[in-house]
């Protein structure tokens, strides 16, 4: 396969690299957890080593991955909160749509109405598509960007009923206590922006569906994932 090349000159098989990565985005872990976890299948990497594939390969797949999936949902629902970054207050901006899929993050240090354009923009490109509603909270930077940037676009500002994308918000909160918060702005972006497309294809939702559609879904996320890596996850 075409994308063997990129593990050209690396110890390891595509097979272990990708799996590492899976299981750093996927799971709330940390780089000694996986680690741990290759070396119970006799795999002997340090956690360093787990570090730097995750840098390199994170942002390749989950690319690859969003660029399949394309548009999302059509009704967007958008949120901020608040992370510290050594010491520092930074917003973190995310939109996710009415089926709960996310469908950017933004890392900024502030949440004026600059920032809300800037965000607009990212998801407007990524997305390459106008939503047919946008529901956020009282917050005015979204009234005054929208203005802007999406004029015709309805826009609901109802209480409770963003809590769509406040509850999103969750895993995020989890992460940054496991990692003992993000390092840097760019480590957070980096990190989150992999985080959620990987939710994105493995949190299929178990009590909506029936067991065997559940596993069949699940069977094509990781078919999907093998795609991306070029590798088979390990049984």
């Amino acid at each position: 396969m075409k994308n063997t090349r990129m593990y050209a000159g690396y110890r390891y098989p595509s097979q272990v690299i990708s799996h590492a990565v899976w299981l750093y985005y996927r799971f709330t872990l940390s780089f000694r957890d996986v680690e741990e976890l290759l070396a119970a299948r006799g795999i002997c990497v340090s956690y360093e080593t787990v570090r730097k594939w995750c840098i390199k390969f994170g942002s390749q797949y989950c690319n690859q991955i969003k660029k399949k999936c394309g548009q999302l949902g059509d009704i967007w629902y958008l949120d901020e909160v608040f992370i510290k970054i050594n010491g520092v207050l930074h917003y973190l901006w995310r939109a996710v749509d009415q089926d709960g899929e996310e469908l950017d993050i933004l890392v900024q240090k502030r949440r004026n109405k600059k920032a809300a354009i800037k965000f607009f923009k990212k998801l407007l490109k990524g997305q390459q598509a106008t939503p047919l509603k946008i529901i956020t909270d009282k917050l005015r930077s979204y009234s005054a960007a929208k203005r802007d940037i999406m004029p015709s676009v309805d826009h609901s500002t109802e209480q409770y009923e963003n809590n769509r994308c406040e509850l999103s918000h969750q895993p995020t909160r989890q992460q940054e206590r496991q990692m003992r918060r993000f390092k840097s702005q760019g480590h957070a972006q980096r990190f989150l922006s992999c985080h959620g497309v990987v939710n994105n294809l493995f949190r299929l939702g178990r009590h909506l569906m029936r067991a065997k559609n559940y596993r069949t879904l699940r069977e094509r996320a990781f078919n999907e994932w093998t795609r991306v890596s070029c590798g088979q996850n390990l049984v």
